[in-house]
């Protein structure tokens, strides 16, 4: 019987992994995120708002076409994000930690990146200080996450 237990959970284990081995990942400072790819302007506009939770270990990737000066906002944003903005080579530059919510509209203010970047990551709140991010961090993406050259 032990035996039949012990295949069931493993079949279990492998479902659930089988389910989100599909998923779009990136990976940054050794952790891996499952993230939700924004990479049009309609994705990038909406980004993460109205949401009421983030799951651990979940994040938001945003592509851009090409490097420069960018600015995000947490406009309709329920939950506080960590907004980390990352250059062509995939290197973190900019790190606006613990952003809070805004429910303000058009008054949210903007949080810049300090340097011209490409990808932005939003993550939970507290994930930067946790993980004791660094200008320089580089950020891998799974396979599937294939941005325009």
């Amino acid at each position: 019987m032990r035996l039949i237990e012990s295949l069931i959970v493993c079949s279990l284990a492998l479902t659930g992994g089988c389910a989100r081995a599909g998923a779009p990942w990136v990976e940054l400072a050794g952790q891996r995120f499952i993230v939700e790819v924004a990479d049009d302007d309609s994705e990038r506009a909406r980004g993460l708002m109205f949401r009421d939770e983030l799951a651990a270990g979940h994040g938001m990737v945003f592509i851009h076409e090409r490097e420069e000066p960018l600015a995000y906002w947490m406009k309709n944003t329920r939950l506080p994000l960590d907004i980390l903005y990352f250059d062509n080579a995939r290197r973190l530059v900019s790190q606006q930690r613990d952003v809070p919510p805004c429910s303000a509209g058009d008054r949210c203010p903007p949080y810049p990146s300090e340097a011209p970047a490409r990808y932005v990551l939003e993550l939970n709140a507290g994930e930067a200080a946790r993980m004791e991010l660094e200008n320089g961090a580089e950020l891998r993406f799974a396979p599937q996450i294939v941005p325009t050259p």
